[in-house]
């Protein structure tokens, strides 16, 4: 943690708001995105960065610096997203308001090789789709560890801080879940070679 850091946490956990702004202005993008990965559409993944940077502003004078501030941070985002998703469970209704955000539609620009074909870039995006698609069958404690180890790129160590479980969990996990998911995607590629024959 360096000394800049240390000194807007100082300030920002004595209620000064710019200092707190300053402070999560590195981390916004990202919690945004560990967000996104777990609720699966834009709108939920700006309420939930949103409401689990509210709540580590009503925290911080809670924070101790045993853990580097991003893995707290971090922490609290994904604990307010999975909250979200569990208190959705229990709902017995669907609100006919809701909307259902996809990828269908949107391309993202890619620069291709010479060697690429449209063929190619169309199996890429539909192995992206597949991948996309397992990983929102998953549970809750599969589809977190994926996402933050796979997809953000933590370190084991850190998932463990910011899921509150032993390192050994962790692992199990990731291993059930990347198991999991590469059984997904087989049984999605037979069955799409079966369609073809």
């Amino acid at each position: 943690m360096s000394d800049l850091e240390k000194l807007l946490i100082k300030k920002s956990q004595s209620g000064d708001v710019e200092s707190f702004e300053l402070l999560i202005s590195s981390y916004d993008k990202r919690a945004y995105n560990i967000a996104y990965r777990i609720m699966g559409n834009e709108e939920d993944a700006k309420d939930m960065a949103q409401e689990a940077l509210l709540r580590v502003f009503k925290s911080l004078k809670d924070f101790k610096g045993q853990a580097a501030f991003s893995t707290w941070l971090y922490r609290i985002v994904t604990n307010v997203c999975l909250d979200e998703l569990r208190r959705r469970k229990n709902e017995k209704y669907v609100s006919m308001d809701s909307t259902i955000h996809t990828e269908d539609g949107e391309l993202h620009m890619e620069l291709c090789s010479d060697k690429e074909t449209p063929e190619n870039i169309y199996e890429r995006v539909e192995q992206r789709e597949l991948i996309k698609n397992a990983i929102k069958e998953m549970s809750e404690d599969y589809r977190s560890v994926i996402i933050l180890r796979d997809i953000q790129g933590f370190s084991y160590e850190e998932i463990s801080v910011i899921l509150d479980c032993s390192l050994g969990t962790v692992k199990s996990r990731i291993n059930r879940a990347r198991t999991m998911l590469r059984d997904k995607l087989k049984q999605s590629m037979e069955l799409s070679r079966e369609n073809i024959v």
